[in-house]
């Protein structure tokens, strides 16, 4: 059994018509061709459809059920043909988007929402994580795209500017340079550190100890943690000091004191992550809503 969906539309034209020479004007096909698509479907399908007679035509029991089915069926394979089209333009599927958590007050969840109303046919699932293991799950096909922050370069992703920003100095309240209006990173050098584990990538690690090491001299981490908040939280506490980007500071404690780094050239850069050969229309649809 081989029922196309032109000869569908050439029943359904027949069944709605109960007309042959109207139902073939309605197709703009010859009349003799469309009886032999109809034939061909009887046959195809081992049952009559039509009663004929020289005066009139009228739909079989199953005739009359196929009017409805191929209805549905027309229906449904026309939906599915347009998905694939939205889906060919980047316009309907699925988007699955990381991002770290110290890039929220730059505004990524934001671009998502803008993307999600001017394609709201396409599906965004966000998740968060760290630079180093949201990287690692691009790679691996789980993400489609991340916003990562000083992430590692890797020849297999392409990495997109999203935000660039200076780093600032964190201090316990009680420290010797808490009540600076600034501080040159270097005075910080001989202080312990509280700082991420190696893991977190090594661009990330070198840029944000960059704007301390002095003459080669690199400050020694005494306390690892794996967010900013804890960061912030230990340095607060008296375990160490440390070098955050600006963004990731905004909700330190009461008790850590910020202080700008005095002509520091060092910025912290966020950036989207793709796969270098994926070249989808929806992510460039992404892309371009997303652009400021």
């Amino acid at each position: 059994m081989d029922v196309d969906l032109r000869q569908l539309r050439a029943f359904l034209a027949v069944a709605d018509e109960l007309h042959f020479g109207r139902a073939a004007e309605r197709l703009r096909i010859a009349q003799p061709a469309l009886s032999q698509q109809i034939r061909r479907t009887e046959r195809d399908l081992g049952v009559d459809l039509f009663l004929r007679t020289s005066r009139s035509v009228a739909l079989t029991a199953a005739g009359r059920v196929l009017q409805g089915r191929a209805r549905s069926l027309l229906d449904q394979a026309q939906r599915d043909l347009d998905e694939v089209v939205r889906v060919g333009r980047g316009e309907a599927g699925r988007l699955d988007v990381g991002f770290v958590v110290s890039a929220l007050p730059l505004g990524p969840i934001e671009r998502v929402q803008a993307f999600r109303q001017r394609y709201p046919l396409v599906r965004v699932e966000l998740t968060e994580g760290y630079s180093s293991t949201l990287l690692a799950r691009i790679m691996r096909g789980e993400l489609d795209l991340a916003v990562l922050r000083d992430p590692d370069p890797h020849p297999a992703v392409r990495f997109l500017p999203f935000r660039s920003e200076p780093f600032v100095a964190a201090v316990p309240r009680g420290h010797r340079l808490a009540e600076r209006a600034s501080i040159d990173g270097s005075e910080l050098v001989d202080d312990p550190f509280v700082f991420f584990p190696a893991a977190a990538g090594a661009v990330a690690t070198e840029r944000n100890l960059a704007p301390v090491i002095a003459e080669g001299r690199r400050p020694e981490v005494v306390q690892e943690a794996t967010t900013w908040a804890t960061v912030l939280h230990l340095v607060g506490a008296g375990l160490g000091v440390t070098v955050a980007p600006e963004s990731a500071t905004l909700a330190a404690p009461d008790d850590v004191v910020l202080l700008p780094l005095r002509d520091d050239p060092h910025r912290s850069e966020l950036v989207w992550a793709v796969r270098a050969d994926d070249d989808r229309e929806i992510l460039r649809n992404f892309i371009a809503a997303t652009e400021p």
